[in-house]
């Protein structure tokens, strides 16, 4: 893996570039925190493109993010790689999370479809997932099963704690697209900076 983040000064955009190459995978990714909900994304994917696109639409992130994988083997390496790489750049771009909210929550529903998500960016990984699927449940061609590996994935190399329940929902196509609005939501506000936190938001003086 490579990687340029940003230290950017109090007020300035943060931002991060990383790369994480593999003999399965090759993803390479911009991140801007301070962005306007512009997605520049190619997974191969199009349905998981499409969930992407809701977080930089929902979260008001800036995000390139482009993925070769060996589909042709199965989708669960790209995926998950995807998420890893993807926390990486949460991770990098919030840099010593210093000045930031921390903590974000959301309900989002989508017509019967209901989402909840709870954030800590804590410093410490940890993934509560309720995304209730039946086996083999997809949306055209893509497995809904791979979603928690992309968050646990995600929510380790982001660093966060992270509380996903889907409290209700028929549609698959409404189920998932809930949840990753949900989480842009509880991100957004998370990595949000408060002008009135000076210093890191934790007693224990680190995150």
């Amino acid at each position: 893996m490579t990687d340029k983040t940003s230290d950017a000064p109090a007020g300035s955009p943060r931002t991060a570039t990383l790369s994480r190459h593999t003999r399965e995978t090759k993803i390479d990714g911009t991140l801007c925190l301070e962005g306007t909900g512009k997605a520049d994304i190619k997974t191969g994917m199009p349905f998981f493109d499409h969930l992407l696109d809701q977080v930089c639409r929902h979260g008001l992130f800036d995000l390139a993010l482009q993925a070769k994988g060996d589909l042709d083997v199965d989708w669960h390496h790209t995926v998950e790689d995807t998420g890893l790489l993807l926390g990486s750049l949460f991770d990098g771009a919030l840099a010593d999370r210093a000045g930031i909210q921390r903590y974000g929550f959301f309900y989002a529903p989508l017509d019967e479809a209901l989402a909840r998500v709870v954030i800590d960016l804590s410093g410490r990984p940890f993934l509560v997932y309720d995304l209730p699927v039946e086996r083999g449940e997809r949306v055209r061609d893509f497995d809904l099963d791979l979603l928690e590996d992309f968050f646990q994935a995600l929510a380790q190399k982001g660093r966060f704690t992270m509380h996903l329940h889907l409290l209700s929902g028929r549609n698959s196509h409404h189920k998932a697209e809930a949840v990753f609005k949900a989480f842009a939501r509880a991100m957004r506000i998370a990595v949000t900076r408060d002008p009135r936190q000076g210093g890191i938001p934790s007693t224990k003086g680190s995150l």
